[in-house]
């Protein structure tokens, strides 16, 4: 692990390698960045009635509020393709935490149950309080999220020096269905819970307009920003806590700060969103492989490609079933899926 760490490092590489690896993370960076601008003018221009692109553009530049396909443009589909990209960029950093966190590529929010424990907590929070509102639920899906987060780490022994993955595996999956089936309690027995809990549920972006950007995105730039803050800590303590004390960074404040990024990105985002997973598990995976371990260039470009895998999830989930649509997280979960069997099938399941 030192080595991998140490072959990041571009103070121990030579200036043509230096220069070389900084025009590849700006090519890649400038690459990401125009996939998000292309998939946002599909995401504008597809829906259950497509738009001409010059409709999309008076919309923008001349406004008129008595014309139809203005006002889907501006109340609609400008502020679902805003809340899709936050919320990928989200779920894509909280899962590159997660990893670096518990040393294990398989950590992400849907498989070690936050998800579930947000989904458990704002289905109470619609019983107790009666209301459906994203600026109320996403209290409860912010606290659902935080005791999840605390019980796998500890079930799975994340914590302790030397965590073991498969355990950490099983103990959120365990998790998942217990707070599944408690869940399942609650709509089965209070059937006007599940009248409201039921669209948020399905893990998708229809319906959701402005009014929900306001809630999350305060958590979500938070929760971002105190990843990038960390990412050097994580680098040197992903050399083992006794080296990384002696760099200066603090096991404890780090596993702190990174724990509660993770549970205002992955509870924003399933308040906002309803439970997504696979996004958190594929874009660490992608980011890694493209850019390296080193997180001052992984977590920025995880959010990146996280946007793009959920914005282009989002796009093929409406383009397949005009005039309806397939929900994000089934589309999510179809691209996501073959990199978890991919990983699981590996004779070795690798640490970070």
């Amino acid at each position: 692990m030192p080595e991998t760490i140490a072959r990041a490092d571009p103070a121990q590489e030579s200036e043509p390698a230096v220069r070389r690896r900084g025009l590849r993370l700006l090519a890649l960076v400038l690459a990401a960045i125009g996939a998000i601008v292309v998939f946002s003018v599909l995401s504008v221009l597809i829906g259950s009635r497509a738009i001409e692109p010059r409709v999309v553009w008076e919309a923008l530049t001349a406004f008129d509020a008595t014309h139809d396909a203005h006002l889907t443009i501006r109340l609609l589909r400008l502020p679902r393709t805003a809340l899709v990209l936050l919320v990928g960029a989200a779920l894509g950093v909280a899962g590159a935490l997660m990893q670096a966190m518990t040393r294990n590529p398989l950590a992400e929010p849907g498989l070690l149950g936050v998800n579930a424990g947000a989904s458990a907590a704002v289905a109470t929070g619609v019983l107790v309080t009666g209301l459906a509102r994203v600026e109320v639920y996403l209290w409860f899906a912010f606290a659902g999220a935080a005791v999840a987060a605390v019980a796998v780490y500890a079930l799975g022994g994340a914590l302790q020096h030397a965590s073991n993955p498969v355990r950490l595996v099983l103990a959120g999956a365990a998790l998942s269905v217990v707070l599944g089936s408690y869940t399942s309690a609650i709509l089965v027995n209070f059937p006007h819970v599940f009248d409201s809990f039921r669209f948020w549920d399905t893990g998708s972006f229809q319906g959701r307009d402005g009014t929900v950007l306001p809630s999350v995105s305060v958590a979500i730039a938070v929760g971002l920003l105190l990843a990038v803050a960390i990412a050097p800590d994580l680098n040197a303590l992903a050399m083992g806590a006794e080296l990384g004390r002696t760099l200066g960074a603090s096991p404890r404040r780090t596993w702190l700060l990174a724990g509660i990024a993770v549970v205002l990105l992955a509870g924003a985002a399933t308040a906002a969103a309803g439970p997504i997973g696979f996004i958190g598990l594929t874009a660490p995976i992608v980011g890694r492989a493209l850019v390296g371990p080193d997180h001052r260039r992984l977590i920025p470009f995880c959010a990146l490609v996280a946007a793009v895998l959920l914005l282009a999830a989002d796009i093929l989930g409406r383009a397949v079933a005009v005039p309806s649509e397939l929900q994000a997280s089934i589309v999510s979960a179809a691209i996501g899926a073959p990199v978890f069997i991919w990983l699981v099938r590996r004779r070795r399941v690798p640490t970070l």
